[in-house]
């Protein structure tokens, strides 16, 4: 009986053991994945301001976001990118193109000022509007569809412009860049969008970045790989 429950005890402490490792991998990598975003905005902002003194962004790098404002890509009501629009969008799209081939799939670690093992999953390009009703002109109905519209104009436009960003790849192998329309849903944090101050940073294109983090073993495989 002695024996067993030191058995019991030793396995006890071998799982717990197992768990706290996970943890602080998982952990680090979630820590790595942060910092390698947060450098990822970094370096697109330089890089857009720098093609484009004239333009203006804005990141947050705790949520993965950069923000574009709707007054320098569309006319107010219109889904179609003005020609301030279209070279904003060009240093949008040039920056990508430098700068994200250096935490995509294929790897490229020439020229990149910062080295990681993370890469990114996902970037979602997302429309963003106020809260004013959108009366509609026959095409755009309402909010919803005008921010769906102005965000897919907006991904066309990058994949025009710059045609490796077609090639770029997540971890998975699939294309990193989607498309998302949110209307009126999502204003910025804190913002009562009440002036019409307020209104203009509810418009916006955001976009949002996603960074691919290991996958920890469960404990069924880790039974299993026991028995």
């Amino acid at each position: 009986m002695a024996d067993m429950m030191v058995g019991l005890l030793f396995v006890f402490i071998i799982l717990l053991l197992y768990f706290a490792l996970q943890f602080q991998q998982k952990s680090k990598a979630l820590s790595d994945a942060g910092e390698a975003r947060a450098q990822l905005l970094t370096e697109l902002k330089r890089e857009i301001e720098r093609s484009d003194q004239t333009l203006k962004v804005t990141i947050d790098p705790v949520t993965g976001v950069l923000t574009l404002p709707a007054a320098v890509l569309f006319a107010k009501g219109d889904d179609r990118l003005s020609a301030g629009g279209q070279a904003a969008v060009a240093a949008v799209g040039r920056a990508m193109a430098r700068v994200l081939p250096c935490y995509t799939l294929p790897r490229r670690s020439a020229g990149c000022s910062y080295v990681t093992e993370r890469s990114i999953d996902a970037i979602f390009i997302e429309g963003h509007t106020d809260s004013d009703p959108f009366t509609g002109n026959g095409r755009i109905g309402d909010n919803l569809d005008l921010s769906a519209f102005r965000a897919a104009n907006t991904f066309r436009q990058l994949r025009t412009l710059e045609l490796g960003l077609d090639g770029l790849r997540n971890s998975a192998g699939q294309p990193i860049l989607s498309v998302s329309g949110y209307g009126e849903a999502r204003p910025v944090p804190n913002n009562p969008g009440l002036s019409e101050a307020q209104k203009s940073l509810n418009r916006r294109i955001d976009l949002r970045f996603l960074m691919d983090t290991p996958k920890a073993d469960d404990l069924d495989d880790l039974l299993t790989r026991q028995q």
